[in-house]
């Protein structure tokens, strides 16, 4: 891609940010329809989840995102590894034991968790663009 010019390749990271975009809107959408739908708004409580999952990341973890996906001694990089890992398992966990308890029924666990597996998919698509050198500015 180096050899297109920089007009197209502005063009090209506008539009992947417009799809990310997309996806975290329609993850919203999906949230809020899970609730709206069923007329029961307890599968919001996964919305604490999605606020706790980046906090750890942010507090613990340095700039360089690449000592997340290595084997660290660093204590801090462990820490954050579990915090981000157990706030994404609650996400998931969250809506099953609705489910489980009868509190929300089987179409809004479906959206539930069809939202969920949309935010991570805009997350992976957001660090594969973040890794990518050829839109950073220098």
């Amino acid at each position: 891609m180096a050899d297109l010019p920089g007009y197209v390749r502005s063009c090209l990271h506008t539009g992947k940010l417009a799809f990310l975009a997309i996806l975290v809107s329609g993850g919203v959408v999906l949230q809020v329809l899970a609730c709206a739908l069923y007329d029961n708004w307890w599968p919001m409580l996964t919305v604490i989840m999605y606020v706790l999952l980046p906090m750890p990341l942010l507090f613990f973890a340095s700039s360089d995102s690449s000592s997340l996906f290595t084997e660290s001694d660093n204590s801090w990089v462990n820490a954050t590894k579990f915090l981000t890992g157990t706030s994404a398992v609650g996400s998931v966990a969250i809506p099953a034991i609705l489910k489980h308890a009868g509190v929300i029924c089987w179409g809004a666990l479906a959206m539930e968790l069809s939202s969920f597996f949309v935010f991570v998919l805009a997350i992976m698509c957001y660090i594969r663009m973040d890794n990518e050198n050829d839109y950073r500015i220098l």
